[in-house]
């Protein structure tokens, strides 16, 4: 019984292990490929990059800004072909291109291939679009919520523990209402009692 109990105990270890895993991992340990600050049109990839120095000077965000106030955003054109066209950027107050425009850097080539602007951000929803103009126009679209709760990333990260509390409840209300546990624990107090 004791042995069955251990296997049940290490099954719920593993498995609130691999659902609590999707909290831990970072901006930084994803691929290039799969990284929510890379916007790609056909074979041309940009890349966000946002800072707040003056609430955490190491703090490096993306689409999530954690604070109001002064905002530095980094644009990196990571194909060289974009560093060869004309690309702008607008900052739009809203969800959409018809808000108010807080900034808008004209077109031109950046052969550095690095655009950034500082910008004092209010709450709420704010819409980056990065235009580059070649044969083919290509625009990258980033949604930004300043000071907002992120209800998904919240259930993101609660998922796991809740259901790994929820199956060890689930699984030690098995185990106390067993008979083979019931004989276990008589045995074991007739034991103590003698």
């Amino acid at each position: 019984m004791l042995k069955r109990a251990r296997k049940i105990g290490a099954t719920v270890i593993i498995c609130v292990a691999a659902l609590y895993t999707g909290a831990v991992f970072a901006h930084g340990a994803e691929a290039l490929e799969d990284d929510s600050c890379m916007r790609r049109v056909g074979e041309n990839m940009i890349h966000l990059s946002v800072y707040q120095p003056q609430n955490d000077i190491a703090g490096h965000y993306c689409t999530d800004i954690p604070a109001v106030g002064n905002t530095v955003l980094v644009v990196d054109l990571v194909e060289p072909m974009l560093r060869e066209i004309p690309v702008g950027i607008k900052l739009i107050r809203g969800g959409s291109e018809e808000g108010d425009v807080i900034v808008d850097i004209r077109s031109s080539i950046y052969e550095d291939g690095v655009i950034n602007t500082q910008q004092e951000l209010g709450e709420g929803r704010h819409l980056l679009v990065v235009t580059a103009e070649g044969v083919q126009p290509l625009k990258y679209v980033y949604q930004l919520r300043v000071d907002m709760i992120n209800y998904a990333e919240v259930f993101r990260a609660t998922i796991g523990p809740v259901i790994g509390l929820l199956l060890i409840t689930l699984i030690g209300y098995k185990l106390f209402k067993s008979k083979r546990f019931k004989n276990w624990m008589a045995a074991k107090r007739k034991k103590t009692t003698l």
